[in-house]
Formats: C-alpha cells, structure tokens, sequence
C-alpha cells in the first residue's frame, strides 16, 4: 500500500510582503467568503529548494533550472576555440533536447539562440554530461550525433526534481511525476492589507538648499498566521530516486527541516519576515489524504489566534477520523509556543 506523509503547519508572520501580485501587493485569496494572505506553493518550493540549508543537506543531489542550458554549451565550445556560428548551432540542438528552443533569433547576442522558451529542470548528473559533450564536441570540431543527443538519465536523479516533478513537452518519456503536494499557504484569519508610505533621503543633500525626501513610495503588507499544507508520496519518492532509501530518507528530513524553517525570500531586506513554524503536525500512513484546511473556513479571530487554531485543526483531525473510521493514522506534534515535542522527534518520524 501506497506510504502518505502529510505535512500542517502553522506560521505566524508578523509585518511581511513575501509574496506579490503584478502590482506589488501582498497575494491574497477569498475563502469562506473572508479575503486572507496568501502565499503561493510555487514561492515556497522556490525559497525551500534554494535555501542553504536545503543545499548543504543534500549537496551533490540538487538540480538546477534554467534556460541556458544550452548556451552553456556553447560558451564551452566558444571557450575551446569553436566558430560562433558552429558552437550556438551545437549548442541550440543540445537546449532542444531539454526544451523548445526559442523562435525568435536574437543578431545582437547570438548565444540566446541556444536558449529554451522555458526553464528546464535538469540533474546534477545531466548537467555533467552535456558539458562533457560539449568539451568533446570542441575537441573533435563536429556536431553532435543524434545518440548523443539523447542525454537524459534517470539513474542519478536530482531529489528537488524527484520530489517536485518535471515537464518535458519535447521529451515526454523523460517526464517525472511529483512525489509532493504544496498547497498555497494561507492566513487562517481575515486579512487587511496596508499601504507602508516611505521615503528615502539624499545623504548629499543639504537642508538649506533642498529639505525633503529625495524618493517617496509606497509598499503593501500585511500580517498573518499561515496555515500550510503538503502531502507527500514516499512510494512515488522512492520510485524517481531510483530505491535509494537511503537518499530518501535524506531527502525527507532535509526538506521537513526547510519547510519548518525557511521562509519566502520577498521583501525580505524591507520586512525581516523570518518565521519557523509555531505548530506543526505531521502524519504517516496508508489512508487517502486529506487537506485539514476546513478548519479555517470560518475565519480565526480574537487575540489567542495560534491556540484557537491549533485547538480547530486538531478538533478537525479527530472529528474526521471518528466519521470516516478506518486506519488510525500515525502522527506526531510540535507545539513552539507550548514548548511540546521536538524538531529531531518529527524529522525522525518523518524520515523513517
């Protein structure tokens, strides 16, 4: 039977602005009929994957995106004494196994030629091949072959792509299938976004010529307790890493610790928006999983926010459980503010 890690968190951010709409704004959604903050799952796996802590745990095992990947190659070949004209042909047919390479030609900076229309994830270990390719290519002074070509492995797979997933429309048997969930995170209370008016002043500036600000502008903001959801497929894990349980495992604990830990990087440096989850809860087992975001339908209120909520999601939990019967699902808790359980007590449980 298919192993389910799920994953509820509670976090309190206090003034922030980590994620923005087109016009600068705090991300917001309606629900249940009261507007809350929102922060997108795309910021969150971007801010996760990326973090130090992300990439020190699991150096060697991490991907990267981009849509140079075969402008990389063309600057290897550009560097080994290939002809510019030959090198961004070589390069572009290499970016076309990845991606669709872009239509429309740049004359101005030719190495845009060997870019893809869209950002392509790829493995540590295919990233090596196609620089070794493009080293032996300059050696040779030649193209590259159709079998050549064909670069894309599953043996050593990045663990951001295996739990993430990959698209690859020009390469569809090289597709991944996510083995994890993000939901958008989002304030468990109704929301009300404020305008933050600053200015900026000219330090050259002397007040008897000119007194005022020499910049003014305004910044959007907001406060909430998120609640976030992620659901996670070992089985499917296990499968895209190949059966190494041991980089599951790995893999696992890394990424819980981040998503306990790390915050989206918006407005940062404005903001100092760090937050580490105040209440997490963290279950395993083989039952349908189910999102417990129900439970702030009604929006949280008052000034014990944290408690209430903690108190609603786990009334929910065991509410669900007595109607739905079945498994009882395995879990463990970590309050922050309560000063129960612990961080190696989860991680431990969810890694195993």
């Amino acid at each position: 039977m298919t192993t389910f890690i799920q994953l509820h968190l509670l976090t309190a951010y206090p003034a922030a602005n980590l994620n923005r709409d087109d016009t600068g704004k705090p991300k917001t959604v309606t629900v249940g009929g009261a507007v809350r903050l929102r922060i997108s799952s795309q910021s969150l796996k971007r801010a996760w994957r990326t973090s130090p802590l992300f990439e020190e745990a699991l150096a060697g095992h991490v991907g990267t995106r981009s849509a140079r990947i075969g402008r990389e190659a063309a600057q290897i070949m550009l560097d080994h004494g290939v002809a510019e004209k030959k090198a961004v042909e070589w390069g572009a047919k290499i970016a076309g196994i990845f991606g669709t390479v872009r239509k429309e030609k740049a004359p101005d900076n030719v190495l845009q030629n060997t870019e893809t229309m869209q950002l392509v994830h790829i493995s540590p270990h295919e990233r090596s091949l196609v620089q070794a390719l493009a080293q032996r290519l300059a050696q040779e002074n030649r193209e590259p072959q159709n079998e050549e070509l064909m670069l894309l492995r599953q043996e050593a797979m990045a663990v951001d792509i295996a739990l993430f997933g990959r698209m690859l429309a020009s390469a569809p048997e090289h597709n991944i299938e996510a083995a994890c969930q993000v939901a958008h995170a989002f304030g468990v209370g109704e929301t009300l976004v404020e305008d933050d008016f600053f200015t900026a002043v000219d330090d050259l500036r002397k007040d008897a010529e000119d007194a005022g600000a020499g910049h003014l502008g305004e910044l959007g903001f907001g406060s909430a307790l998120f609640y976030t959801y992620i659901c996670i497929n070992r089985d499917q894990l296990l499968e895209n890493l190949n059966g190494d349980e041991a980089l599951v495992e790995k893999t696992l604990r890394a990424f819980a610790e981040c998503a306990l830990k790390v915050a989206p990087t918006g407005k940062q440096n404005s903001f100092a928006s760090r937050a580490w989850a105040s209440w997490a809860l963290a279950e395993k087992g083989s039952e349908q999983p189910r999102s417990l975001a129900a439970a702030f339908w009604q929006p949280v209120g008052g000034y014990e926010q944290l408690s209430e909520a903690v108190s609603r999601v786990t009334a929910l939990r065991d509410n669900m459980a007595t109607v739905y019967g079945g498994q009882k699902t395995a879990h463990v808790q970590l309050n922050a503010q309560q000063g129960q359980g612990s961080l190696d007590e989860m991680l431990d449980f969810i890694s195993a």
